[in-house]
């Protein structure tokens, strides 16, 4: 059988399931169809001249090159096709984004034919997505005087490719739909229990909201057809969590334009608002898409005479409504006045000159972030060529400098780590920035959507100037069904083959790891100074500052080794007092959030980098307070450490580096091995006192200081959804902290899992030596609930049977993974018994396996979020609780939360993750700008 009558037979399939035809990607199909296309009498030629113009997917794909080919051979006069004129061919070319296009447009363009040159070049100073194959060309071409190159390179110098894009309209008008109230999370946009889909963009709009929603907005459309609707999250902040780029594409698949009529399901500029804003990361990837991010503060603060917050009996202020925003209701933005009206203008809402700063209008101008990356590259190269100076094209970057103010972490950071900057100038915080980036992370259930926009963008190969970059396994490391088996492979290949450490061998020749993403980026990370970019919203690294960000930002770091954002502004994070013997160190990053609120009402946390003086805790313990900093909604996290502390973090990295090696995960270019010579340097570095661990300078200025109290921590905290409070907005946030005394020792726990990115090999060890402790005093453990325990890497799993702690857990286990024979299908129900699960991500992701519905889950992990852990039944809430290693065990073999001596007697002689403040307060500060 054909690969065209595969295809027809998958058309069907998909017809049932209310989809169009998949887009078309492989060369082998492209070719089928073009014969089929050259044939007159051929029954399917109408349907394959569809698919060919309108289903073939651009840039790099092995389609887009046959594609591309095919209409050189039009233009060429080789093959004739009644459909396609030249100019069609031509236009069909200036929508194929770069790649094989590029290649194909530069041949016409440098060939004898003047005339087809002349139009092959009008077309190729519309591109932007040239890299060094394509400028060297044009370059050698204009150096042997080709006068077609110079009328280029003199185009790209002028930036024309952006100057004669239309601008923007001046009014955009906008219908209302409230998706939800209170926080909304990217998996209300793009559940993790579709992320299997996320690369089938048609398939994976259908599980955004509801089905309901969808036709709601669809009717919104219809009936305002003047108006883009504008998808908001009334009483909260809009795209909490990790699903960033999915989420985007799916609000923009039902609500933003197209991007090209040549390429399917591919939509940019959707309108996305909340009253509490949009969180930072999700910000960023509408402005990957070209979109507009609305902060609302349509809900504020009652207030009394005197201005102070009116509360209601919960001690919560109370808010009122200063105007409507509910669903149908139409509005005007102003582009130029840059505010918020009401529908005909005469009544002035908020004012949006965050939404429309000169950088993001640029990037709404260009349709997306990336035109704007690409383009100013291209200027840039085509002035030096010509030896003119670029014109000012461009919004220049907001350079911010406070003469005799010091700088803090992360300013020190972004201003070592700078590209195109002034130079010589010092940098605060606000300042737009250019930096370099060291690490990068791509992860499993967003990387095929990450490989989708290299191929986009036509990168082929990872750039240069990346020090390091893995793609993980972990996100579906809990079920090898049919769809890991399908997309997974595939993935690893495309990611080997571009250049990154990757999880799986596309050769088979080292065992398959999945391992945590988060775990594996903190010891790949081996200097203090490093910017690390993830597919994440935990890449929190303990050494350096990393952010998450959406797949396309991850595709461009790889691709570009740089990423562009303002220098955030900073909190500065100390603490005083001792921890108590019984405490774990996850319950001083619960009261981090708790005292945090009490001390300053509103969460100061929130779109900023949380500077926490650390100091004497190691790199994996110290990441359990960075990778909680996601949930606090801060922008990212700087761990301020001792020298000593720093060099035994970069030692015990080196080691795990060196395991990774050993395995045989490096590649030709010995990435690995450079990361531990980078290690070597830095410890190097440290120890001679000629570049000391990084801290901030001691007239750094800060929006706010958190000085947090450990005499205050007196027994385990627990984050809880409160999932009746009567305020909706106050649902699943992590804002709701309690100790575990207020539930009484009567909330009943109907699983508890130890495991995510949260976890370290010490809490490892708490399992075990809390079995041991149980057993010796009762003789044997009964377990009242589940308890699923997933150590986030195998180096942990091989250290404990080193050390005799996996022993126990063997014992006490009803499962044990077997990676000879993987889990084929979810786990649905669960027994009251120990699980010992694959190293992985496991019940946090939610994406292939989850609690009973309607459970209450007791977790280490990160994630309160509705429906993530655990799904509501039909006649109760799940809940998602979130606690310490030895408070969860405790709860699982109780089968309820414990009193608090309960829990003492419990973790007695245990050795808990235990931290005590430097003993320098501030920390030295010696310390180097660059």
């Amino acid at each position: 059988m054909s690969l065209y009558q595969d295809y027809l037979q998958e058309i069907e399939t998909r017809k049932e399931q209310g989809l169009s035809p998949k887009p078309i990607d492989g060369a082998d199909l492209a070719q089928e169809i073009i014969a089929q296309i050259k044939d007159p009498a051929n029954a399917h030629r109408a349907d394959s001249l569809n698919h060919f113009i309108y289903n073939t997917l651009p840039g790099t794909t092995s389609a887009a090159g046959v594609k591309a080919e095919f209409l050189k051979e039009i233009i060429l006069g080789q093959a004739s096709v009644e459909e396609i004129s030249t100019e069609f061919a031509f236009e069909l070319l200036s929508h194929m984004k770069g790649g094989p296009s590029v290649r194909v447009l530069l041949d016409l363009t440098l060939g004898a034919d003047a005339a087809i040159a002349g139009q092959a070049a009008e077309v190729l100073k519309t591109q932007v997505f040239l890299y060094e194959a394509d400028t060297d060309r044009l370059e050698e071409a204009y150096k042997a005087g080709n006068k077609v190159a110079e009328d280029i390179l003199q185009s790209y110098a002028q930036a024309e490719f952006f100057t004669k894009l239309p601008e923007l309209d001046e009014e955009v008008k906008v219908v209302t739909y409230i998706a939800a109230e209170g926080d909304i999370s990217t998996d209300l946009l793009s559940p993790g229990a579709e992320a299997h889909s996320r690369s089938d963009r048609e398939l994976h709009g259908k599980c955004m909201i509801t089905p309901e929603a969808q036709q709601e907005i669809e009717a919104l459309k219809i009936k305002h057809p003047d108006a883009r609707v504008m998808l908001i999250a009334e009483k909260g902040t809009m795209g909490v969590g990790s699903s960033r780029m999915s989420g985007v594409n799916n609000v923009a698949l039902w609500t933003g334009k197209q991007a090209s009529p040549y390429v399917p399901f591919v939509n940019y500029a959707p309108v996305v608002a909340g009253t509490n804003g949009i969180s930072p990361i999700f910000l960023t990837t509408v402005g990957v898409t070209g979109g507009i991010g609305v902060d609302l503060k349509n809900w504020v603060r009652k207030v009394d005479e005197d201005g102070n917050p009116i509360l209601n009996n919960d001690g919560n202020p109370i808010l009122e409504q200063k105007y409507s925003v509910e669903t149908g209701t139409v509005l005007t933005i102003n582009t130029k006045t840059k505010k918020l009206y009401n529908e005909d203008g005469s009544e002035e809402l908020v004012d949006m000159a965050g939404s429309f700063t000169p950088q993001k209008m640029e990037f709404m101008k260009a349709g997306g972030s990336y035109a704007i990356v690409f383009g100013k590259k291209l200027q840039t190269f085509a002035a030096e060529t010509l030896g003119v100076e670029a014109p000012l094209v461009f919004a220049p970057s907001k350079e911010i400098s406070h003469e005799g103010q010091g700088l803090t972490a992360v300013e020190k950071i972004f201003n070592t780590n700078a590209r195109g900057a002034t130079p010589g100038k010092v940098l605060h915080a606000g300042s737009d920035v250019r930096v370099k980036v060291n690490i990068v992370g791509s992860q499993d259930t967003t990387g095929l959507m990450t490989s989708q926009e290299l191929e986009a963008m036509a990168a082929t190969v990872i750039s240069p100037s990346v020090d390091g970059a893995y793609q993980s396994g972990c996100h579906t490391a809990s079920v090898w069904d049919k769809k890991a088996q399908a997309n997974i492979p595939r993935l690893m290949k495309f990611m080997n083959d571009f250049g990154l450490i990757t999880a799986r061998d596309p050769q088979g020749e080292y065992h398959a790891m999945t391992d945590v993403i988060h775990k594996v980026l903190n010891d790949i990370t081996v200097s203090d100074w490093d910017i690390i970019i993830g597919g994440d919203s935990h890449t929190r690294m303990s050494k350096g500052v990393a952010f998450g960000a959406d797949s396309g930002t991850v595709a461009l770091a790889l691709a570009t080794g740089e990423a562009s954002m303002p220098i955030p502004e900073s909190v500065k994070v100390t603490f005083k007092g001792n921890m108590a013997d019984h405490m774990d160190f996850r319950d001083v990053v619960h009261a981090t959030q708790a005292q945090m609120l009490e001390q300053h009402g509103d969460n100061v946390f929130q779109g900023r980098i949380i500077e926490v003086h650390i100091g004497t805790l190691m790199a994996d313990q110290a990441f359990t307070f960075t990778d909680w900093t996601a949930e606090m909604k801060a922008k990212a996290s700087i761990c301020i450490s001792n020298d000593d502390t720093l060099i035994a973090s970069l030692e015990l990295a080196k080691g795990r580096i060196q395991i990774m090696i050993d395995k045989g995960m490096d590649n030709e270019a010995a990435t690995l091995q450079g990361l531990i010579d980078k290690a070597d340097e830095r410890i190097a570095q440290i120890r001679s006192g000629e570049k000391p661990a990084l801290v901030p300078d001691e007239n750094a200025k800060y929006f706010a200081e958190v000085v947090v109290d450990l005499d205050e921590i007196i027994e385990p905290m627990i984050a809880d959804p409160d999932v009746h409070n009567a305020d909706v907005s106050k649902r699943y946030t992590h804002d709701t902290i309690r100790p575990i005394s207020f539930y009484n020792a009567d909330k009943k726990v109907d699983l508890g899992f130890v495991g995510s990115c949260m976890v370290h090999k010490g809490d490892m060890k708490i399992v075990a030596q809390m079995l041991r402790n149980l057993e010796a005093a009762n003789g044997k453990v009964e377990f009242n609930a589940p308890l699923v325990v997933a150590a986030p890497t195998y180096n942990i799993i091989d250290e404990l049977k080193e050390e005799g702690d996996w022993e126990i857990l063997q014992r006490y286990s009803g499962f044990e993974f077997d990676d000879m024979f993987p889990k084929a299908q979810a786990r649905t129900e669960y027994e009251n018994i120990l699980y010992l699960e694959r190293p992985g991500c496991n019940l946090c992701m939610g994406n292939q396996e989850k609690a009973a519905k309607g459970d209450t889950v007791l977790a280490t992990s990160t994630r309160l979020f509705q429906g993530r852990v655990v799904a509501d039944s039909p006649t109760k809430k799940g809940e998602s609780l979130l606690g310490s290693t030895p408070v969860v065990v405790l709860s699982a073999i109780l089968g309820r939360t414990p009193t608090l001596e309960e829990y003492k007697t419990a973790v007695e002689g245990i050795d808990l993750t235990k931290f005590a403040p430097p003993k320098q307060t501030p920390l030295d500060s010696r310390s180097v700008h660059f």
